[in-house]
């Protein structure tokens, strides 16, 4: 590439705090001249600092792999393995081990991917480097350089470590990866070039400044490395909490049961074989794998819009976003330079401007500054006039003369012509043919977010150029960007922009886009860094920030999730990676680096901020299954236990038998799979796991399922029905009201006959359990035959409970609301 998009604007030095600082973390390197270190002085340093690598401290993976059995859910599962062992349940094993594994399998695999991302970044490390050592240039392997080796990098070249350039005229660095600027950078001698930039132009001495960890993308890989370390999704908390409080509550109760049988003198081992089952049958062996599945589903659905999910635990955390954070480049804009309208001087036309820019140009080269004045022209129908015209001489871009330069002859007249900065072209022109406005009408196309070149021709018998015109490039935005960012306003959520670039160039495509209270510089952040809530107070009231690096995105995250805000992040390249990592959903945008991709929770195959917004929708409706779920597991497990550790205890009647229990947890648990494929709702706003709104709605149908067994059961000890018949009354009204309960979890706030409407998916395993679960007590298998008397009218109690639970449920929810609400009200008051 030509490069001439380095002349359109003044590269600003890249400012870093001490956190990155590639020297903060060790002493000044030893001195050195272009004569190079000796052997000596190379093992001295390498005592000091080591080799130039990024250390290996991975888990090995036997060690990570068995560690997932071990933890609160893994304990549940096991536990109701040895259960149903001890009690010779062989089938049941079976399903729990399956169960228990797919767990471990799922939750390693995710893991291993994440781990990737830190593979994936030091596998882009340099291989070898041109070394000054002992006086002599010897080809090397990049690991055994050390702070103050001299290096020579050269076109093509991967910098090898950061360096301070010390000899040579210039290096022009594609850095974008690393720093998020577009266009590449010039270094000349005295400044700095970082570890794993690209040199695409010119020839240098360096000397070595920070090697491995130290450098500044060894800082880089420490934080994706530190923000796997912090991460855990709300839904692993969410997972451990309802588990926690359903083991906690079974184990408490069958105590309780085992000592009042043991008080009364029941026979132990069949009290004992009763609790076991009972164990078994209460303890949410399913809970994760449903919850596993029903993202798994929701991760092929968003595939279809283009949307990769690489870990699954993202699609819960995207439902909950209220904020997101959108690179620009790429992902609110095109990244792809267009022309404004060019701004002629003096007696020249617009079309003068552009023909003459075109003939100081190379159209092969496609630079990205250069293609749309190609493309303007054949836009205006004049290409044809210079298509043909060839330079006689041509000086291409470079960083030291920031400009182009032709010989050219047009309409029978030879003419050199000439492009480039605007400062570089103005001084070399006629002063009195300057408009007096031409450094100003720069400077306000600047604030509007444009790049600008200037257009100058001279005779070649003349000295002074004669200036033509501007030319303003912008990188424009998507067309969608704008509803988009409208829609997700409309969704409850704050976009932020972040973005490598100038604060100028920031502004004028936030203020385009409709994104509120202004773009700040990423200075801002460091000025009041030791106060958290200054901090806190700065990003939550900024639109975005301008001028950022990768410990600012991390910074920016970091501090949002303190403030327990969901924080969504875009990004495409190395320097993005940490925040990929560290956000609650990390999103790699179309055409991102292979180490944001490794990083990020979800990989979009099409450009813009639709396909993320399309993602939030799907994972809202993913996360209310998930939700309905979660109510239904608490609530049938509550109503199982405490109607049958209560009716043991209190009336010394044990309501149904082991193996009810066992073909009750069956029935309830083959429906409830589908759940993953239900139609649900989409919330208006961010949702999240609120487990005080999960438990108290639980509890509350749980209790009411306990009272429906109970008025049952007084009714028939009222007209003393035998026990047998009414064992098998009571399983039926348990299977009846199981069933029930998935359409009152379902449709959460409303009621359930609004839409949307349970899919067939779900509706032909509910009905064809329903169904068996009839039949075997009607005709009598494991128990006394019901006849369809019986079965008529537990229809009927059970139909004319769950209406009633459904208001119930509406009438918690509401209350939970206007609770809420007052909640609110009174900390906006505070």
């Amino acid at each position: 590439m030509d490069s001439l998009t380095t002349q359109a604007y003044k590269t600003r030095p890249l400012k870093r705090n001490a956190a990155m600082s590639s020297t903060a973390t060790h002493e000044s390197p030893p001195v050195a001249t272009l004569q190079g270190l000796t052997s000596k002085e190379v093992l001295a340093a390498r005592e000091n600092y080591g080799y130039n690598e990024l250390a290996e401290r991975e888990e090995p993976a036997w060690r990570r792999l068995l560690k997932r059995f071990w933890g609160p859910i893994p304990w549940m599962i096991e536990v109701a393995a040895i259960l149903s062992a001890s009690i010779g349940k062989w089938d049941d094993l079976a399903i729990i081990l399956v169960l228990l594994f797919a767990n471990v399998i799922i939750d390693f695999q995710q893991e291993s991917k994440a781990l990737s991302a830190l593979r994936v970044l030091k596998s882009k490390l340099a291989r070898v480097a041109l070394v000054m050592r002992d006086g002599a240039w010897l080809q090397l392997p990049a690991r055994e350089l050390v702070p103050g080796d001299i290096i020579k990098a050269k076109i093509g070249d991967l910098i090898p470590a950061d360096l301070d350039l010390v000899d040579g005229e210039f290096l022009q660095l594609d850095q974008s990866a690393l720093t998020g600027e577009s266009l590449p950078v010039t270094r000349t001698k005295g400044e700095e070039a970082y570890a794993n930039a690209i040199v695409k132009m010119g020839e240098m001495t360096g000397r070595v400044k920070a090697i491995g960890t130290n450098t500044y993308f060894g800082k880089t890989v420490s934080l994706v490395a530190r923000a796997e370390r912090e991460q855990r999704s709300h839904f692993q908390k969410a997972v451990i909490k309802i588990g926690n409080f359903l083991i906690s509550l079974a184990i408490a109760l069958i105590l309780v049961i085992i000592a009042v049988a043991l008080y009364r003198g029941d026979p132990f081992f069949e009290i004992l074989r009763f609790c076991l089952v009972l164990a078994i049958a209460s303890i949410p062996v399913a809970l994760s794998a449903v919850l596993s599945v029903t993202m798994a589903v929701g991760a092929m659905n968003l595939a279809k819009h283009q949307a990769i999910v690489s870990r699954l635990v993202a699609i819960e955390e995207l439902a909950g976003v209220d904020i997101l954070c959108s690179d620009k480049t790429g992902t609110l804009t095109q990244n792809l330079m267009a022309l404004g309208t060019p701004e002629p001087f003096a007696k020249f036309s617009k079309l003068d401007v552009l023909k003459f820019a075109a003939l100081a140009s190379r159209e092969e080269n496609h630079d990205a500054l250069e293609t749309p004045i190609f493309a303007k022209l054949k836009e205006e129908k004049a290409y044809s006039e210079i298509s043909d015209i060839h330079a006689d001489r041509y000086h291409p871009f470079d960083p030291v003369s920031k400009r182009t330069e032709a010989n050219i002859q047009f309409d029978g007249t030879s003419w050199v012509v000439t492009k480039g900065a605007a400062q570089v072209i103005l001084s070399l022109c006629d002063s009195e043919e300057i408009p007096d406005d031409a450094f100003e009408r720069v400077e306000s196309l600047a604030k509007k977010g444009n790049r600008t070149l200037i257009v100058a021709r001279r005779r070649p018998n003349e000295t002074l150029f004669h200036p033509m015109g501007i030319l303003p490039f912008f990188d424009p935005p998507r067309e969608d960007s704008a509803e988009t960012i409208k829609r997700a306003k409309a969704l409850g959520l704050q976009v932020k922009m972040i973005t490598g670039d100038n604060v100028a160039i920031g502004a004028e495509i936030a203020t385009k886009l409709g994104i509120d209270h202004g773009i700040q510089r990423a200075e801002k952040l460091h000025e009041s860094k030791k106060d958290k809530n200054s901090v806190l107070a700065a990003i939550e009231s900024a639109g975005g920030f301008a001028e950022v690096m990768p410990e600012d995105k991390y910074l920016i995250v970091d501090t949002l999730q303190d403030a327990d805000h969901i924080v969504a992040m875009t990004g495409d390249g190395v320097n993005d990676a940490p925040a990929l990592r560290k956000a609650d959903a990390g999103i790699a945008v179309s055409g991102a680096t292979d180490a944001a991709r490794a990083a990020a929770d979800l990989v979009l195959m099409r450009s813009g901020l639709s396909v993320i917004i399309e993602a939030i929708l799907q994972a809202r409706m993913i996360f209310e299954r998930m939700g309905s779920y979660a109510v239904f597991r608490i609530a049938e497990t509550m109503r199982v236990i405490l109607f049958m550790s209560l009716s043991i205890i209190v009336f010394n009647f044990y309501p149904v038998t082991a193996i009810m229990i066992v073909v009750l947890a069956l029935l309830n648990d083959i429906p409830i799979m589908a759940i993953a494929y239900d139609n649900a709702s989409v919330a208006p706003k961010p949702v999240r796991w609120d487990m005080r709104e999960v438990m108290t709605v639980a509890s509350v149908l749980g209790v009411a399922g306990v009272c429906s067994s109970f008025l049952l059961f007084f009714l028939l000890e009222q007209y003393q029905v035998p026990h047998g018949i009414m064992q098998a009354i009571i399983f039926l009204k348990l299977d009846v009201a199981g069933h029930s309960t998935i359409y009152v979890t379902r449709s959460r706030r409303r009621h359930f006959w609004h839409r949307p409407y349970p899919s067939w998916k779900l509706l032909i395993p509910a009905l064809g359990t329903r169904v068996v679960g009839t039949l075997v007590a009607c005709y009598g298998l494991f128990m006394p035959a019901l006849g369809w008397g019986w079965v008529g009218l537990i229809y009927l109690y059970g139909t004319a409970w769950f209406v009633f639970n459904d208001y119930l449920k509406v009438w918690t929810y509401r209350l939970l609301d206007r609770r809420a609400a007052r909640r609110d009200q009174v900390l906006k008051a505070a």
